[in-house]
């Protein structure tokens, strides 16, 4: 009986340990916290002033492929256009692995609307060099030359992509880490990684929030049920990838509702850029 006791409170300790991280991340302070982060890192802005530069925030999503945006990084799409940022997604490829690539770019248009990106943001490549094929070595030069130009064509000051396992191993996400580690970026864009975790980790859904919260990550993105529902959503968009475990992964995954990043440590930038 005091077994089952202790169990149950420990249950119930957990579960408001939870509401509290989500309510001390939803405060002001912890806004406040993200504009200093996004805008001060590498400019000399003073913290007084974040609370009217929330408009300089340049993002940029760095995707392979669509649904990347909203399977992996949509907590963090979701806080960015809560802050009033712009928003940018980058998608270097069209998804045209099942010859599916018509189809999936206007899905991806309209899971973007539904995050709140703006399709005249949105820009999807569809290049021979880079095609959705796991199984294809991505030019990395290349990859980085395009991201480059849209970094500079856009004054972005902050890029999001996948860390070097991106986050499902898949070798087009990889590829991707691999192109911003070599940028000559500006000195003013700071450069995030997805942190990619555990299997059981991955799919503990909100459960998972405590075990985040306490490990170290640079920046962290957490969404409610308000914003877990968006997301939902713009992941029912992509209608030619919803096969079973799809929506096991809508249901489970931590990713639809917690990001983790680190800063991108840049490379050796020996390799040509076009």
């Amino acid at each position: 009986m005091h077994i089952l006791l202790i169990l149950f409170g420990a249950i119930v300790s957990y579960f408001f340990w939870i509401q509290y991280i989500y309510y001390r991340h939803n405060s002001a302070k912890s806004r406040k916290h993200w504009l200093r982060f996004m805008l001060c890192r590498d400019k000399q802005i003073k913290s007084s002033q974040t609370s009217d530069l929330t408009g300089d925030v340049r993002a940029l999503f760095l995707t392979a492929h669509p649904d990347d945006e909203c399977m992996f990084f949509a907590p963090a799409i979701l806080r960015l256009v809560e802050l009033n940022a712009s928003v940018h997604l980058l998608c270097l490829s069209q998804g045209n692995y099942y010859n599916q690539g018509f189809q999936r770019r206007e899905e991806l248009l309209d899971s973007c609307a539904v995050l709140g990106i703006p399709a005249s943001q949105v820009t999807i490549h569809d290049c021979k060099e880079l095609p959705d094929d796991p199984n294809v070595e991505w030019s990395i030069s290349m990859a980085s030359s395009l991201i480059l130009k849209h970094i500079r064509a856009h004054s972005i000051n902050l890029v999001l992509t996948f860390d070097g396992r991106g986050v499902s191993g898949h070798s087009n996400h990889t590829a991707i880490y691999k192109a911003v580690r070599i940028l000559h970026s500006p000195t003013d864009c700071s450069l995030l990684s997805l942190l990619t975790i555990g299997v059981l980790r991955k799919y503990l859904s909100f459960l998972e929030l405590p075990i985040s919260w306490l490990l170290p990550s640079d920046l962290c993105c957490i969404i409610g049920s308000k914003g877990y529902i968006q997301a939902k959503r713009a992941m029912l968009c992509h209608r030619t990838q919803l096969l079973w475990f799809r929506y096991l992964y809508i249901w489970f995954s931590r990713y639809m509702i917690i990001n983790t990043f680190q800063v991108i440590d840049q490379g050796p930038k020996n390799l040509k850029i076009y």
